[in-house]
This record gives C-alpha cells, structure tokens and sequence, in this order.
C-alpha cells in the first residue's frame, strides 16, 4: 500500500495537469470565440457585399469586402505591440480579457450597421471601423494566447498543448460555417442577404460574454508572476530597472535574429493557410461555379479534418522537433500549390473539391500546429508576448491579410493563375528560413522558466 507522502506525491502532479488542462480549456475556448467573430466576416461576406457595396457586380463586391477584411490585419501590428506590451507588463490573463472586449464590440458594430440604401456612405464606414477594432483585438489574442499556452503548459508537452490554439482558432471557423450552413438550411437566400447574416455577429458578441466571465478564473502564468515578482524583489519599478523595461520596444529590438526568424518563418506558413481557409471559399463560388451552400459543407468538412490533425502533429513535435516539420511543409508547400489549385479551378465536383482542399490543409498543419510555440520559444518571459506578436503581426498583415485581395485583383486583371505562383514563392522563401534556423525545442527560455520553477 502507498504511504501517504506517496499517495501525495501521486497526487499533486495530477492535480497540476489537471489544472494545465483547465487553464488551456479556458484560454481555447476565448481563442475560439475571438476567430469565430473574426472568420465570420470572410463566411457570410458572399451575403452582406451587396448591402455595404452595391454597385459593380459579384467580383468587385467582394474584392471591396476583401479590401476591408485586408484593413482589419493592418491594425493587427498595433494590436500586437499595444497588447503584447500590455500583457508583458500586466499579465496574461489581463490582455486576453481586454482582447476578447474589443472582439465583441466590433462584432456587435457589423450586426447593427444598417445598410448603404440606409445611411449612406456611413454603412461602408462603420464597417471598416469595426474591422479595425476587431483587428486591434486579434492581434493581441494572437500573441497573448500562444504565450499562455505555452508557459501554462507541461514542460515535454507545450508542441501538444499549444496546438489547442489552432485547433480552437479553426473551430472558431468552423463554427462560423456551422452557423451559416444552419441557416441557409432556415433562410432563404433573400432572407439571407437581407438580415440572416446578421445573425452570426449577434452570436459572437453574445459570446464573447460567457468568454470574459471563464477568463475571470484563469490562472496567471507561473513565468510571468515569476518575472514580476524578480522585479519586486529588486525593489525598482518598470521605468527605473537597469536595462529596457519589460514588453518595451526598446527590448524587443535587442532580439534582432529573433524577430527576422518570427518574419521569415511566417511569411510562407500565414499566405498558405490563408489561401486554403478564408479564400477558398470564394475561390470554389467564384471562380469554379460551387454553389455557394456546397463550398460551405466542403469547408466545413476539409476544416474538420484539419483541426483533428493539430494535436496530432503537435505531439509528433515534441517526440522528433519543431524544425524537422516546419522543412517537410516548407518542402510540400511549394510542390501542392499550382496543381491543386489549377485543378479546382476546373472542377465543380464536391468531392474533387474536398480532396483538392483537404490535402493541401494537411500540408499546412506542419505549420499551423507548432508555429505558436516556436514563436514562444525564441523569447525570453520579459518580451515573450510583444516578440510573438508584433512581428508576426507585422508579417500576416502583409502577406495574410492581403491575400484575399491580391488573389481577387489577379483574378480581375485575368491573370488569376499568377496568384498560385506568388504564394509558392512565399513558401519557398520560408522554407529556407527554416532550412537555416536552429531547433527551438531544445533550451528554449521557456525550458529555463521551467527549471527556476522546479528550483
């Protein structure tokens, strides 16, 4: 029989994964709450065009919403320094409550916008105004949630645990073409067009109040309380301890070859994933002739599959390294681009179409499973969320959040083909990037966070 310091011994590392599941459970679900606000813009965008932008014909309506979406990303840099810098200085479950407020605020803007028959010029205004607030919010839960998760997570574990960040970031897509499949099943497509795709904005913001209340009983990071506490203990504050302040400008560009790796890696992974997510969608109506009921079901399930592979891949990553798989996407990256996408171009079979996306998705969780945590781990606890942050920000701003529009403007000038090549470049680019950076798994900052904790 177990003695009871055995017994207690057993228990207290249960009762600490139990609480590194509860902390990750409420942290994935505000995750899944803020991108199912954010991708339901791009989800119900084929329905509220005409109402924001009603004059030019299909592909002109949406290459203005797609203008607008690419807008949001621009403001999330700002939203990655301003709230990096926040929850480096006052923590991490702090930035995410703010973060999930300024989600469900914008939200709430697009649902109650009236129409440009309406109010004119105003409509079109207030919409980029709420992408812009929305954008601000995503680019600090970007950064702040994959630095939680990580430092929350069991050392040996964080590849796994911090996949649960995509996973919730892609059922937070799903969820949004949930909804909208239910409700073209309700709906006509009049009704739709006229106020059913209002309906998805009043859930995400209705949402989002369950999400600040699970917030609420978060626990901190043990790494940042640690930080702070080292601060305490030198009896200086922020502004008079020798050196850059914590989650300061100043002391993220002491971290040059970070940043560029956090850039470089990016680039291609952000513009791949985004081509087979957010605009495929459009691609399938647009440009292959699918109905647009059909390419959401094929969304849906292609997606499906592509969440169930996260974790996965993410506990693959922690048994054989970050950078082996970041090479095998990089590699199968700028092989399956042109031909898949060549080939759905002609198609308007539903399960040619879901193999012509699934494939590719499966590529991208080489990517999007890990990308998190190897941001985390090149940084220090002092500036993990701005360093995560602003220059990933920086880069799904340019080549993420423009990729919508570049791919509808080639698709307007006729040469539609030309964005293919322009996203295999991208891949190529960060193939070498990855071909050249070291393993991050291995003495990572957060693995010395790990062992002052065990100390």
């Amino acid at each position: 029989m177990a003695t009871p310091t055995t017994a207690a011994r057993g228990q207290q590392p249960r009762e600490g994964e139990r609480r590194v599941v509860s902390n990750i459970v409420r942290g994935s679900i505000g995750n899944l709450i803020e991108w199912y606000d954010w991708y339901a813009y791009t989800a119900f965008s084929v329905y509220f065009a005409s109402v924001f932008f009603p004059s030019g014909d299909q592909t002109a309506q949406l290459l203005n919403t797609a203008a607008v979406f690419a807008v949001g990303f621009l403001m999330r840099p700002i939203g990655g320094w301003v709230l990096g810098r926040y929850a480096d200085r006052r923590g991490r479950r702090a930035a995410l409550t703010l973060s999930v407020t300024l989600m469900a605020a914008g939200s709430l803007i697009v649902a109650l916008t009236p129409s440009y028959g309406s109010i004119g010029v105003a409509a079109p205004v207030l919409l980029v105004a709420a992408r812009l607030l929305q954008g601000l919010s995503v680019g600090g839960e970007y950064s702040t949630s994959a630095t939680y998760m990580s430092e929350v997570a069991s050392p040996g574990r964080r590849g796994y645990y911090s996949s649960f960040q995509y996973v919730t970031l892609i059922a937070g897509q799903l969820t949004a073409l949930g909804l909208q499949i239910v409700l073209q099943q309700l709906l006509s497509a009049a009704q739709m067009e006229a106020w059913g795709w209002r309906v998805a904005f009043v859930v995400g913001a209705a949402g989002a109040v369950v999400v600040l209340w699970l917030r609420r009983g978060m626990d901190e990071s043990e790494s940042f309380e640690r930080a702070a506490e080292e601060v305490e203990k030198g009896g200086k504050s922020e502004q008079g301890q020798s050196g850059p302040a914590r989650g300061s400008l100043r002391l993220l560009l002491s971290y040059p070859r970070q940043c560029l790796t956090v850039v470089g890696l990016t680039m291609g992974g952000t513009l791949f994933f985004y081509t087979y997510t957010t605009y495929l969608q459009k691609f399938m109506v647009n440009t292959s002739g699918i109905a647009k009921p059909t390419a959401a079901w094929i969304n849906f399930f292609a997606l499906l599959v592509f969440v169930v592979l996260q974790p996965v891949v993410g506990l693959l990553s922690d048994r054989v390294g970050r950078r082996p798989l970041l090479i095998a996407f990089g590699v199968l990256g700028t092989v399956v681009v042109v031909p898949s996408l060549t080939l759905l171009s002609h198609t308007s079979d539903p399960v040619y179409a879901f193999l012509l996306m699934v494939v590719p998705l499966a590529v991208s969780s080489l990517y999007t499973s890990i990308s998190a945590v190897v941001k985390a781990e090149l940084f220090p606890t002092s500036i993990r969320a701005l360093g995560v942050g602003l220059p990933y920000a920086l880069t799904v701003a340019v080549f993420g959040g423009t990729a919508e529009y570049v791919a509808l403007w080639f698709k307007n000038a006729g040469h539609e083909n030309w964005y293919f090549f322009y996203v295999t470049a991208c891949v190529l680019v960060s193939l070498l990037v990855y071909i050249r950076m070291r393993e991050t798994s291995d003495a990572s900052p957060l693995d010395e966070d790990a062992s002052r904790s065990r100390g």
